[in-house]
Parts: C-alpha cells; structure tokens; sequence
C-alpha cells in the first residue's frame, strides 16, 4: 500500500540511509477523494508486526500503529485503510521469486507444485497476524481518543499480478518470466484463496472488508503482449536508478524491488474504488472493472 510500483516516491525512501519504505506520491490513499488530507504510513515490504504496536523496525522505521495514534490526536481521522498479510507467511516476494526460478529451469519442478503444498498452511498461519495487527490499529485509534462507530477501519487484499493469458512464446523475454500454469495457479486459485482467507480476517475482527483480488482483472502484467499499454501491473522491472539513490545495498532485490505490483494507473483506479466503498457504506465489496473502464465498488 505503499505505492510500490507507482513510482515517484517520497524522498528519503528510494534506499536512502537502508529505507526502502517507497512510499508514493501517487500511493491509493492518496488517489482517494475522502478527506481533505491524505497520510501514508506503509512501507513496502512491511508485514504485520510492523503494523502493529510491536517494538519492530522495517527499513528503518518503526511501528506503523504507533506513528497513527500522533497523526489521529493531530487530525480528525474519518478512514483508516490497511493492506498487509503478503509479507508474512504467504512471502509473496519470495514467492514470486520461485516461479521465476522455476521458469529458468524448465526441467525441474514447478512452482504451482510447491505451492499447492504449502499454501493452505501459510494462509493458515499468516491470518492470527493480520489479526492482531488490526486489533492493534483499533487500540490506537481508542488511545487517540475516537470510538470504533467514529471512523471506518478497512481492510483490503491484493490483486493478482500475473495472468496465465500472456503471450505463449514470448511472455518471458516481454518481462514475465513465468509458467503458464503457474500464473494461472496463482491467479485462479492461490489469489482466491488469500483473498478468502483475509475476508475471514476481517469478519473475526469486525471491520470493513474490500476485495482486489480481481481489481487488475485482463490488465494484469504482459496481458496485452508487446505492449504495457492498458496493463496495470508492473513486469518484472529492474530500475537502475536504485543503485543511485541506495548505492550498493540496491544490488540484489532492491534493483526489481517495483517488479509485480500495481502501477500509477492501477493506485488511481483502486483509490477511486476505495472512494466509491467508503461512500456506498457497505461493509464488503470488490473492486471490479466497469463497462467505462474504471474500477467500481461492487457489493
């Protein structure tokens, strides 16, 4: 939720002295028209300890809860929106990772085979962490003095990045390179599932619940082939220009570090979406691509 992907982000945060938060001028939360102010605290990479009060660091910073309560005694907070679970035990990065390995060796085993192992344990296992992490948000929005009925906690999931609808024989060298079948296992079955599993997260925790695990539905990466054009996820994507801000900390992961997450494009359709849900005042809806081509609400 950071902006990952959305590019022009906030000094300080491109690698600068290890912060590698990337957070976005053009982040969702700021694409939003629900408050005359908008505040990013995300840090991409964050997982759910670094939300919470916990005494934790992530690139440098600190809790995510911690620095809310200041910003909710200073400003009349009306929406908290919160996206986290991929970094815990789901390890989307790392899983992503994986299936590019598993595309590199075309003889060895897939990705999707590993996956269908463990990913029910992971979903598992990361849920009681949302969980906390979220009652953590509550408790510091109690300390700063508001009431649960005072303002609307949401919780969202993701949107699935790839898509097994590439071009067949040159996906790969166009920046995905992926199985075909693992794409659709991870668009057709694991997305689904972490969805589903962080829509249980939200009914146990009482709070609003807003799903994008279609919102990139047919504009996932290299859906359109040659083209970027019309896709609202990133392909994998190596930005040089990290060596510059982070020096050498950026070799390895930083360099890809905006691979497979949404783009400016997708963090203006899905903070509209978000828009549109806080406004409708249901307590669930996914995000999903209208006849006008934007993302609505759809209860």
């Amino acid at each position: 939720m950071s902006g990952e992907g959305a590019g022009s982000y906030e000094s300080g945060t491109e690698g600068q002295n290890g912060n590698w938060c990337h957070r976005s001028t053009q982040a969702m939360v700021h694409k939003t028209q629900l408050a005359s102010r908008t505040f990013n605290l995300a840090c991409s990479g964050a997982d759910s300890a670094n939300v919470s009060l916990a005494d934790t660091v992530h690139y440098t910073e600190g809790s995510q809860a911690r620095r809310l309560i200041d910003i909710a005694r200073q400003f009349r907070v009306t929406t908290v929106v919160v996206q986290v679970g991929a970094n815990d035990d789901v390890r989307f990065a790392d899983t992503m990772v994986d299936c590019v390995a598993a595309w590199v060796n075309p003889f060895g085993a897939s990705c999707r085979s590993k996956l269908e192992r463990e990913w029910p344990g992971r979903l598992a296992a990361m849920a009681p962490k949302v969980e906390r992490a979220l009652a953590d948000v509550r408790t510091a929005m109690t300390t700063a003095g508001y009431a649960h009925s005072s303002y609307d906690l949401i919780l969202t999931s993701y949107a699935s990045p790839v898509t097994e609808k590439m071009d067949k024989i040159l996906h790969g060298p166009q920046g995905c390179p992926l199985r075909l079948a693992d794409a659709q296992y991870g668009r057709t079955v694991a997305v689904p599932q972490f969805n589903e599993a962080l829509r249980g997260v939200a009914a146990r925790s009482g709070v609003k619940f807003l799903d994008f695990s279609r919102a990139t539905e047919n504009r996932e990466a290299c859906s359109k082939g040659g083209t970027t054009s019309g896709e609202w996820q990133r392909r994998l994507t190596v930005d040089p220009h990290a060596l510059v801000t982070g020096g050498l900390d950026a070799i390895g992961l930083h360099l890809a570090q905006q691979s497979f997450h949404p783009n400016a494009a997708a963090h203006a359709q899905l903070g509209r979406c978000i828009t549109e849900f806080v406004n409708g005042g249901a307590g669930s809806a996914r995000c999903l691509e209208g006849a006008d081509g934007n993302l609505h609400a759809v209860a």
